[in-house]
């Protein structure tokens, strides 16, 4: 897949990989966890680019490795074509005010000694932007922005409910005006009745404000709501990328396919007569995963040669990506591919 120069964050082959933890085994140093191993992505500026896959799949460690939360190993992270990956900590520390994060529990992110004011205005002081009454004003401001009384603003978290603790984690990532937002599951730990104002909070937001987010997220209802384009992830590596309706409504990865059927359908009728897609076995370990197409192991497509070569992301249909090497773009319909077959065999493998 290749990177445009139009993007606001263009990641290029990014890996994070850490040692396992114990003991040293009969004198080898300790294996590698590679929960990001090779990811490609694009994000345009004002985009919602939705993240999803199983618990496990490198979802937060690639949201806070784009941000340096967490230290990349290996790849480039161009956030207006410069590296963030490269830049030391001082040369870093200017761009966080354009790069924030929205964590996944509103609460365990939320200081309890700090009154809410001193919690939204805290970025405000670490950047230098306000003081005394100015700094007074523009948490009022965005404490109803993110529809909170100011009045509430010398409570402290614990007197607040689970989104309205959210509410006052978006505000405080708005706090610096920034350009670009890592939604880490930021409604994961909300009530259901909850969830969809969070959501609409943060569209709206991403309107008026001109954002750009990185929306991680697990419950593929959320994603689809909010999102312009889904990249779905498995065990490290980007496998299916496209345009949110093309995602749901043409799913070309049999990993995709079954996320997308276990999504429950409001229509009882529906719901009743569709059939589950239920993959077989355990996810692999990222400390050893399988060799060739990851996965392979619970693929109920797989042939022999899916062992033999690691397939890339290569475009089948016009701007949908997907990373198999028994469709192609004459035949993406994995279901209709003859027995053994593997026409993207040349492209997913990434020969001439």
């Amino acid at each position: 897949m290749t990177t445009n120069s139009k993007a606001l964050i263009s990641i290029k082959d990014l890996k994070v990989h850490f040692p396992a933890g114990g003991a040293r085994f009969f004198g080898r140093s300790n294996p590698i966890v590679k929960a990001v191993d090779g990811v490609s992505l694009d994000i345009q500026p004002g985009e919602t680019m939705g993240l999803v896959g199983e618990s496990g799949c490198g979802k937060t460690t690639l949201g806070r490795a784009i941000l340096r939360l967490i230290e990349p190993t290996e790849g480039q992270i161009l956030f207006r074509d410069q590296d963030l990956a490269q830049l030391g900590a001082r040369e870093m520390r200017a761009h966080r005010r354009r790069l924030q994060v929205i964590f996944q529990d509103p609460y365990a992110s939320l200081n309890p000694r700090m009154t809410v004011s001193q919690i939204i205005g805290e970025p405000l002081d670490t950047f230098h932007l306000a003081t005394g009454a100015a700094k007074r004003r523009r948490v009022s401001e965005l404490m109803e922005m993110v529809g909170l009384s100011p009045r509430l603003m010398k409570r402290y978290p614990h007197e607040f409910s689970g989104g309205q603790r959210q509410r006052i984690g978006i505000a405080r990532a708005l706090a610096v005006d920034p350009e670009f937002i890592v939604c880490d599951e930021p409604i994961s730990a909300l009530d259901v009745s909850i969830q969809a104002q969070i959501m609409n909070l943060l569209d709206r937001l991403r309107v008026q404000k001109n954002l750009t987010y990185l929306f991680i997220s697990h419950d593929l209802r959320a994603v689809r709501h909010v999102s312009d384009r889904v990249a779905v992830m498995y065990l490290g590596k980007i496998v299916e990328l496209a345009d949110a309706r093309a995602v749901y409504a043409d799913p070309l990865m049999p990993y995709t396919k079954a996320l997308i059927s276990a999504v429950p359908v409001a229509d009882p009728k529906v719901e009743s007569t569709r059939q589950r897609i239920v993959l077989q076995g355990d996810v692999p370990s990222p400390i050893n995963p399988p060799s060739g197409c990851r996965f392979r192991t619970r693929c109920p497509y797989a042939i022999a040669a899916c062992a033999e070569v690691e397939p890339q992301l290569v475009e089948i249909k016009p701007n949908h990506f997907a990373a198999c090497i028994r469709i192609s773009s004459e035949q993406p319909a994995i279901e209709s591919v003859a027995p053994g077959a593997a026409p993207g065999f040349r492209a997913a493998s990434g020969a001439p």
